[in-house]
Parts: structure tokens; sequence; C-alpha cells
């Protein structure tokens, strides 16, 4: 392994072990994904909810048969915490889906992709032109139970920010996957780290001498 300029002896030996612990990891991711891959189909969707969206700034309505682009067969659909409540949307939500709005049109060559909350169309769209989501298909679940029944929402209406993939199959829309690791017990002070892989926050500061930090979370603004 080359080395960088001026390293000590001890840094290159903990680089060493650290990086057979990354290799692992890397190993481990794959063995994770290969099991994710190879679910079988999960349960047969029984509505085909109906969703509101905007289309050059009209009202319209879509299917979730319909979130699912000419010629692919999956979805990926993310649930944004801002519920018709909610003074604001959810900062961490926020910050996710800065940088999927960034990656969406290289997501979609091979999967479709869309993004949800319970506020009303209107709503949703203001926020979104504030951060310059022109990319991330946002629909509102407004007049719809999606969000209930696919873990965005409890019984008493808290949103929450679940990812969801969708396979149609010709016998109707089939559930994939779904990020439960949100509702899994986590180490205390990490959270449930059930999205992360998605968001370059975290895994750019993952690579820093100090880290997440312990109180941080991404805001609004910074202004």
């Amino acid at each position: 392994m080359p080395k960088f300029p001026n390293e000590p002896a001890e840094y290159r030996a903990a680089r060493q072990e650290l990086l057979a612990a990354e290799a692992n990891l890397r190993d481990e991711l794959e063995r994770v994904a290969a099991l994710r891959r190879a679910l079988p189909m999960g349960g047969r969707v029984t509505e085909d909810y109906l969703f509101e969206t905007l289309v050059e700034g009209a009202a319209t309505t879509l299917r979730l048969s319909e979130l699912f682009a000419d010629g692919q067969s999956t979805l990926f659909l993310y649930s944004f915490m801002y519920g018709p409540n909610a003074e604001r949307p959810c900062p961490l939500c926020t910050s996710m889906l800065d940088g999927l709005n960034g990656q969406a049109d290289h997501i979609r060559q091979r999967t479709s992709l869309a993004v949800v909350a319970r506020s009303p169309i209107n709503r949703i769209m203001d926020f979104a032109e504030t951060r310059a989501w022109t990319r991330l298909g946002l629909l509102s679940s407004a007049n719809n139970s999606y969000n209930r029944d696919y873990f965005g929402e409890d019984a008493q209406g808290n949103q929450w920010p679940m990812a969801n993939v969708f396979v149609k199959q010709p016998d109707g829309v089939h559930h994939f996957w779904g990020s439960e690791l949100l509702y899994e017990k986590s180490v205390t002070g990490q959270g449930s780290r059930h999205v992360d892989l998605l968001w370059p926050l975290w895994n750019v500061l993952d690579l820093t001498p100090e880290g997440r930090g312990a109180r941080f979370h991404p805001k609004l603004s910074y202004e």
C-alpha cells in the first residue's frame, strides 16, 4: 500500500487495521444487499391510491400504479415528514431530500422515484420551491390512507420518515421492501439510521475525526 507524504508508522499501522474493517464492511453491505434483492414479493397493494400533484402549475391526480415510468417495474416512494398540522417540514427529511433531488435523474435510469407527504399539494410545492426540488416527483397523500398503511404515519397522526419499494407484477402492485429499521431498537445516541446510506451528509461526516457530533442535526436554514 503506498504511503501518504510524511505519515508516521503508527498511523499506517492503524490505517491498515481500519482498512481491513472497511473491506469487511463493504462485503457485509453487499451480503445484506443480496439478501434484500432475494426477498420474495410482499403483499399485493389492495388499493390503487390516488395522490395529488401539480403538473405545470395545475392540480392533477395520479394513481399508485401510474407512478411507474414506462418500461420500469420498480418504484421507490419516500414518506416525507410534513403533515398538515406541522408548522415546518422535518429538517432531517429535508436534508436527505436535498441530496436525493440531485441524484434523482440518475436514479430514474434504473427505478421510478417519488416523494409523498400528508400536507396539501400546494403547501408541499411552496416549500419545495424554497429548496429548488425540481426532480423528486412530489405527491400529496392528504386524501388517502397510504401513509397510515405503509408506516409513514401512526394512529395518532404523527408522521414518520418511511421509505418503501413497490414492484409492479401481472396481478397488480406488490410491496417489496420498507425501511423497517426505523422501528428497531437502536443504540442510544445513534438513531435508527434506516436511510443513512442514501444520505450524503452522514456519509461525509463519518469520514472525519469529529464524526457526526453528539448534538448536531441539520437545519432548514443557516442564515
